[in-house]
């Protein structure tokens, strides 16, 4: 997410780099390439001019501070700024109500609207600690409720059957009295979607707003639709209270218009942001996290948060005492490493969290997909237990026999080999420690050469993978 954005801001902060001052000169040539690779991102013009303006404000004339670079003074404005546009912090969903709470779900066709009923509801379960009930009100869609109840029935909550001989009225009635019966704590409730903002949705619509006076009214809107993704939220705003946005399909989105525009043109704040396919790829949407990313410096705070709810802590214990214990670190555990890393959304999604990418040249994360961890567990998967953790018996008719059961080539094998050295050189200085020596594993790929550095992997075209 934000790929072409960091990019092309990482390159404008370097330009200032070495200068003694922020003067009228080169704020004006930073903010042409700022407001460029703006409009290049798909944020709406009036977002721009009202961002970039801002920026001037604050920048022109300031003094840079003794332990700041005039690029770091100018990064910190930018970050100011971007924070100032997108939210000054999360604004969490309001569930102060007499049991049950109800959100009301709307969107246009196409948006991720019902698989983001289920993620909303996976992590009201799973994050906030509620009991959820969720109903489908999309009486034009048979499909729709037919969606729902699959998916709630994946999440492990409450699904009120609904039939398309119903009214959404009645529907949504006779769910709600059935979430007071069973003291439901979130009733959510799933309507149509449609190509289009017409009168006749906007009216349905309204009535069941009306009926249910939701304390939550979220708006769900495709973030690859960039600026024309706040422009629809808008004219659903006009005719609806609403109280928040979420934006889906933040991962595919490589420019992030739709992120930076929404708000300030709404007025209204983004409050998840769908970042996969996967039930539990929603996060709550944290402006300053979010700057921090676009400006290549990283998010650490996910990061952590995401290990701590996903990555497996009894086998990182069991992996620490191990390690501590001065046994070696096997092709067995190896495996486990990346099967950890897969968990956390894939190497792509761990460096689009990690700081310093902006760094990296342009384009280069873009290029860094899971295919290589894959074709390492293939690789291992083909092996015998003996094989795993004795490596050393490897020779050629073993080899030719591990590389035909998991159809790749000598040297893809003979660079796993090299980089579970690397790991097993690093594994060695650790002394113990639990979640922090799992985490340090997770990265443990940065030795000699990296990722896709001398013994990596290549990458697409024959290139090989950047270090991180």
């Amino acid at each position: 997410m934000f790929d072409n954005l960091t990019d092309r801001l990482s390159g404008t902060f370097r330009k200032l780099t070495g200068k003694s001052t922020l003067t009228e000169n080169n704020i004006e040539e930073a903010l042409r390439e700022v407001r460029r690779a703006l409009l290049e991102a798909d944020v709406a013009l009036s977002v721009v001019k009202y961002f970039t303006d801002s920026i001037s404000l604050r920048a022109v004339g300031q003094e840079v501070l003794k332990s700041l670079s005039p690029g770091q003074a100018f990064i910190k404005i930018v970050q100011a700024e971007l924070e100032a546009i997108m939210g000054s912090a999360n604004a969490e969903l309001d569930l102060k109500a007499a049991p049950p709470a109800i959100v009301l779900m709307a969107g246009l066709q196409g948006a991720g609207k019902t698989t983001t009923v289920a993620k909303l509801s996976h992590w009201l379960k799973h994050e906030a600690k509620k009991s959820v009930m969720v109903v489908s009100a999309d009486v034009y869609r048979p499909a729709a409720i037919q969606q729902l109840q699959t998916l709630a029935t994946e999440v492990g909550i409450e699904f009120f059957p609904s039939d398309v001989s119903q009214t959404p009225k009645d529907i949504a009635s006779a769910a709600l009295a059935q979430a007071k019966r069973k003291f439901v704590d979130v009733l959510i409730v799933d309507t149509a979607g449609r190509l289009a903002i017409d009168e006749e949705m906007m009216a349905e619509i309204g009535d069941l707003h009306k009926q249910l006076n939701p304390i939550e009214t979220l708006f769900v809107v495709d973030a690859m639709t960039g600026q024309d993704a706040a422009n629809t939220a808008k004219s659903f705003n006009d005719a609806l209270p609403l109280t928040g946005i979420v934006l889906t399909k933040a991962d595919g989105d490589a420019r992030g218009g739709a992120a930076l525009s929404v708000r300030h043109i709404t007025g209204k704040p983004i409050k998840f942001i769908g970042m996969g396919e996967k039930i539990d790829a929603l996060e709550p949407f944290f402006p300053d996290r979010i700057a921090s990313r676009i400006l290549g410096m990283g998010d650490v705070l996910s990061l952590i948060e995401e290990a701590e709810r996903k990555v497996d802590k009894d086998k990182a214990e069991r992996l620490a005492k191990k390690i501590k214990k001065g046994k070696g670190f096997d092709l067995e555990d190896f495996k486990e490493q990346l099967k950890q890393m897969q968990n956390m959304g894939g190497v792509a999604s761990i460096m689009d969290k990690m700081p310093g990418m902006g760094a990296l040249p342009p384009g280069a994360a873009s290029k860094v997909d899971d295919s290589q961890f894959r074709r390492m567990e293939a690789i291992i998967n083909s092996m015998t237990m003996r094989e795993r953790v004795n490596p050393e018996v490897l020779n050629g008719s073993r080899k030719r026999r591990i590389t035909q059961g998991s159809g790749t080539q000598i040297q893809d094998l003979n660079r796993l080999l090299k980089q579970h050295k690397q790991m097993q050189k690093m594994m060695k200085k650790m002394k113990g420690g639990g979640m922090a020596n799992m985490m340090r594993g997770l990265g443990g790929m940065q030795g000699p050469g990296g990722v896709g550095g001398a013994g990596g992997f290549p990458g697409p075209g024959g290139g090989n993978f950047p270090r991180f």
